[in-house]
């Protein structure tokens, strides 16, 4: 297991990536701060394999539903950071509300998995197929 950095260190990286120390990350405990600053630098600054800008939408959808201001706010503005649209952002909370829909409502209808299941593979395939004949 590699060693911590102190504060100071983990604390002058933080302030060249963001020009700032945010609050919230004052108040995380020194033994975690640099774990975290490191997770955060990595998966929400740092390139992989989803587009930032596309994590940051998801961001926004997820947190249409977990109706978390802070992270809505973050997400929403990371997104645009990351070259989103508002058409974009309004087109992820949208998402969001007609997935979460569908969810409600399989759910409480207590829709069969199993049959479920089978009927997405179905369409699937059918689409696949359709999608190559279009395509030639």
């Amino acid at each position: 297991m590699a060693i911590a950095r102190n504060r100071s260190e983990v604390e002058a990286e933080i302030r060249e990536y963001l020009g700032i120390i945010p609050g919230f990350m004052k108040d995380i405990p020194d033994a975690y701060l640099d774990f975290e600053w490191e997770l955060f630098k990595s998966l929400q600054l740092g390139e992989t394999l989803i587009p930032n800008k596309y994590k940051e939408l998801m961001g926004v959808a997820l947190h249409s539903e977990t109706k978390c201001r802070y992270c809505t706010l973050f997400h929403t503005e990371t997104a645009k950071l990351f070259g989103a649209t508002d058409a974009e952002i309004q087109e992820a909370a949208h998402y969001a509300k007609m997935s979460l829909g569908w969810s409600a409502y399989l759910n409480g209808m207590q829709t069969d998995y199993d049959e479920f299941a089978g009927e997405l593979k179905q369409i699937g395939n059918y689409v696949k197929e359709n999608m190559a004949q279009h395509a030639h």
